[in-house]
């Protein structure tokens, strides 16, 4: 359909993944100190479903590459809180079916107790 659009959109903004956060960084933290090396388009904490705590980790959308190429040399291994972060480019996920055990042990959570054996 309208694949030359969104492949030129894609190269123009950066995913970026964010490790080893303090568990109490908001995405408003992120959109701060990112906002520092270019344009935040979007910025997210990862939590558990569950809990809703924090893992730990996170991503930003940086509106170019300047400006994600930027936070990856400013940002990368420097302190924020108590803990070292790590800032790489974000790898894309491989598609559903493909993440062999984990995508069944999901689905079979919910009868687990349930089964007699």
């Amino acid at each position: 359909m309208h694949s030359e659009m969104s492949a030129q959109e894609h190269t123009t903004i950066m995913r970026l993944y964010v490790g080893g956060l303090p568990y109490d960084t908001t995405e408003q933290d992120l959109r701060d100190l990112f906002g520092q090396a270019g344009q935040v388009i979007e910025a997210t904490v990862i939590t558990d479903r569950d809990s809703g705590r924090s893992k730990g980790f996170g991503f930003v959308e940086m509106s170019d590459d300047q400006g994600a190429r930027t936070a990856i040399e400013r940002l990368n291994g420097t302190l924020l809180g108590n803990r070292n972060i790590t800032v790489s480019e974000a790898r894309e996920r491989p598609a559903t079916g493909s993440r062999g055990f984990q995508g069944r042990e999901r689905r079979s959570n919910t009868g687990y107790r349930s089964e007699r054996y």
